[in-house]
């Protein structure tokens, strides 16, 4: 791969991009069953370069049987703030957004899940940092998105170095204005997830300080509204919905160079950091049943959080999980694909 370098204004510009958010159905209130026609809507929460892109790419928005809305969020949290408020019926998130939401009440479900390589997901340092081991991260400024699936990365690799989230200086920031903080030497380090790692890395701007592997368990989740579940139509389009979803990943997996020319183009990233990602952590995903280890890994979660008073209440994860749509899908413990020494 040829060098690939940046300057810190022109990283800003595709993330920022990632980070931007569009209202839709969020800002509406409750989302409307059917459009003007009669025909049923199924509203979707989504991220820049999300679901709308991969299940276009493959070829999985032809001939729905239904009409899909998207609204854009910067992160898995304001996405399932719109879930509990009835304005999306469906959204993609990372193992640590339901966490926060179940522990502050909200009206949520999660109802699939995949597994994928969490070496995406990293405690990133400046190149030339004196940081060498998490436990350096002792007194420094670390930024990272609140209830994001980077929260926990950053707490476990604290927690493996002996340290506590009250031994760094936390600043919470999302994606955008912690590239910022990161870029401009206002934070000594940042926790974050793929793509930003790989564009950091490939930028020649940082380094990774620790990693997920052996630390998160790599889970990913479509969390819907339980109003939506009741709903008999709506059910049947979210379960049609979570399928399309499944043979996209296996898309990703098979044609890796023509999904990331298509994130590329719909994100503003460069290509080679789009490649990168895919191989790294986003193509290594695998469609996996929510199963009880799936329920006791997120369980982990939920306790470590309630513990640290992070979320204002212990609870049951499996209270919020619905497994109806697992159908015959390997356990959640099954391995992330793998690009080989690619990834």
């Amino acid at each position: 791969m040829k060098s690939f370098r940046l300057s810190a204004a022109a990283l800003l510009v595709p993330l920022a991009l990632l980070a931007s958010a569009c209202s839709g159905a969020s800002a509406a209130g409750e989302a409307s069953n059917t459009d003007g026609k009669g025909s049923l809507v199924l509203n979707v929460g989504d991220q820049k370069g999300g679901a709308e892109a991969l299940l276009r790419a493959a070829g999985e928005l032809d001939d729905l049987p239904y009409r899909v809305t998207w609204s854009t969020f910067t992160s898995g949290p304001p996405l399932l703030e719109a879930v509990n408020a009835k304005a999306v019926d469906i959204g993609s998130v990372g193992n640590t957004p339901p966490v926060f939401a179940a522990g502050a009440g909200s009206k949520i479900t999660v109802v699939a899940a995949s597994h994928g390589d969490p070496a995406g997901e990293a405690v990133l340092v400046p190149k030339d940092s004196p940081l060498r081991t998490a436990r350096d991260l002792k007194g420094k400024k670390v930024a990272v998105a609140q209830g994001s699936s980077a929260h926990f990365q950053l707490v476990a690799a604290l927690a493996k170095a002996g340290l506590k989230p009250s031994d760094v200086q936390v600043t919470l920031l999302q994606p955008a204005d912690a590239l910022a903080a990161f870029t401009t030497g206002k934070v000594d380090a940042w926790a974050v997830w793929d793509p930003y790692t790989s564009q950091v890395l490939l930028s020649g701007k940082g380094r990774i300080l620790t990693g997920g592997r052996g630390t998160v368990n790599g889970l990913n989740f479509q969390v819907a509204a339980p109003s939506a579940l009741a709903d008999e139509e709506k059910a049947k389009a979210i379960g049609d919905f979570v399928e399309r979803l499944r043979r996209a990943q296996d898309w990703v997996y098979e044609h890796p160079e023509e999904w990331a020319t298509a994130w590329a183009k719909e994100t503003g990233l460069p290509y080679e950091v789009a490649l990168a990602s895919v191989k790294r952590s986003n193509g290594t995903r695998i469609p996996v049943a929510l199963d009880e280890a799936a329920i006791a890994s997120e369980q982990k979660i939920a306790d470590t959080f309630a513990e640290l008073k992070l979320i204002p209440r212990k609870f049951r994860f499996a209270d919020y999980v619905d497994t109806r749509f697992n159908k015959d899908l390997p356990p959640s413990t099954t391995a992330a694909r793998s690009y080989g020494k690619a990834s």
